[in-house]
């Protein structure tokens, strides 16, 4: 159980601010609230349990020292990305507003998919399957983004105003580097 919970907080703090929200919020201005969260709950399940699968199975291939250490180096490198963001232009991960469609779950439940391929939250959950279940990883790793998405669909444009995309970005950064140091001292 203690990989829920690792995994939900990493993945919900990695996500605030991230454009899996800015989509949330961009798509709820053009769909029903229910039908943007279905979509892309569908979708983060299915890359987090495929996420998840593919650590575990590493997990069982590579020794359990090497993965700690590639584990603990992956998420200082996930710090120094997050950290590199804060430099950058604050508005140049806004997503493009998808024209309206018939098929708005799949829509959105696809443009998340696509959006989330390669993600750090994919890495975070493969690695943090690598150590842990890999069905509890997928679960938190799922709970953490669906109540992150579901806050951007719920507050939309407020979440931005109480919590800056800067402040979230160092907060996270914060976090996947004391995960990392954990890791590699652990």
């Amino acid at each position: 159980m203690e990989a829920v919970f690792i995994a939900a907080a990493l993945v919900f703090v990695a996500e605030l601010g991230d454009k899996s929200q800015l989509m949330a919020m961009t798509f709820a201005t053009r769909y029903r609230a229910r039908t943007v969260v279905l979509g892309m709950g569908i979708a983060c399940a299915i890359i987090n349990l495929a996420s998840a699968l593919a650590g575990e199975a590493l997990g069982n291939f590579i020794p359990e020292q090497v993965l700690q250490v590639v584990a603990g180096v992956v998420f200082l490198v996930f710090a120094a990305i997050t950290a590199w963001s804060l430099f950058g232009d604050e508005h140049e991960d806004e997503p493009d507003v998808v024209p309206h469609s018939g098929r708005a779950l799949v829509t959105v439940g696809l443009a998340f998919a696509l959006a989330e391929l390669g993600d750090k939250t994919m890495f975070a959950t493969m690695t943090l399957a690598t150590q842990y279940s890999w069905v509890w990883v997928w679960v938190g790793s799922t709970l953490g983004m669906l109540v992150s998405i579901t806050l951007a669909v719920v507050l939309g444009k407020q979440i931005l105003k109480v919590l800056p995309v800067r402040a979230v970005h160092a907060v996270a950064a914060l976090l996947f580097a004391a995960l990392g140091i954990w890791m590699l001292v652990g």
